[in-house]
């Protein structure tokens, strides 16, 4: 579902980013109401797409009438899943500024649509792909400034079609399933703690945080116990 076409890329003669997250703290949307002005004042030819919806897309309206950027920055609001890739194909760069990340799948799909992948390093971000594919930078809105800086004077040659088979090779679900059977087959012949055993090594956590986790294990052994009894 998510292949390049160089044909889609609009608004036509611009240089397009793409945003394509949940608009909460944890995804840094702050960090674009700094970043977002700097590089429309840089670069006059960058155009910003932004699709999602979230408590902080009122900083993103603000920030776009307060630098009246209307004719820079396109609000997209919630996008159905169908309909992501025709957003993604629209740009040039892929823009991801989460401050905490475990896998980012939206980096995969912007990157199979032939996208360059500008992201903070966060989570597991590193690990997906290779370098050549993405450029990993710090999650502060100077940090990105620079990376945007180095990306778009070349961003506007067509979109890295050759990506899209590469990262189909890297993650087809056979692949993804042999991996997942490999950390499964591993962790079965450990060894089982007990109960006893696992409120020993979460007493270690420290005098206050300890306590609290042994009595929420506590609390859902005996929830589980609970449940047993009355659906075997």
């Amino acid at each position: 579902q998510f292949k390049p076409d160089p044909d889609n890329i609009r608004p036509k003669g611009t240089v397009n980013v793409i945003i394509m997250t949940r608009l909460v703290w944890r995804k840094g949307i702050h960090l674009l109401v700094d970043l977002v002005p700097e590089v429309c004042r840089r670069f006059p030819y960058v155009y910003f797409i932004i699709g999602g919806d979230g408590p902080k897309r009122a900083e993103l309206e603000e920030m776009r009438e307060r630098h009246h950027l209307q004719d820079r920055v396109e609000l997209l609001g919630a996008v159905q899943h169908s309909d992501v890739p025709s957003v993604l194909t629209r740009g040039h760069i892929f823009l991801n500024t989460s401050l905490t990340e475990a896998f980012c799948i939206a980096i995969l799909e912007a990157v199979s649509c032939g996208l360059v992948v500008i992201s903070t390093r966060v989570g597991g971000v590193p690990e997906i792909l290779p370098r050549h594919m993405i450029h990993l930078t710090e999650p502060e809105p100077g940090a990105l400034l620079e990376a945007l800086s180095q990306v778009v004077p070349f961003a506007r040659k067509k979109p890295a079609t050759s990506f899209h088979g590469d990262v189909t090779r890297m993650y087809s679900w056979m692949s993804v399933a042999r991996r997942t059977v490999k950390v499964y087959d591993a962790l079965l012949p450990r060894p089982r703690l007990t109960l006893l055993e696992r409120f020993q090594k979460l007493s270690t956590l420290g005098p206050i945080a300890g306590p609290v986790a042994i009595v929420l294990v506590a609390w859902q052994y005996l929830l589980l116990c609970l449940l047993r009894l009355w659906r075997p």
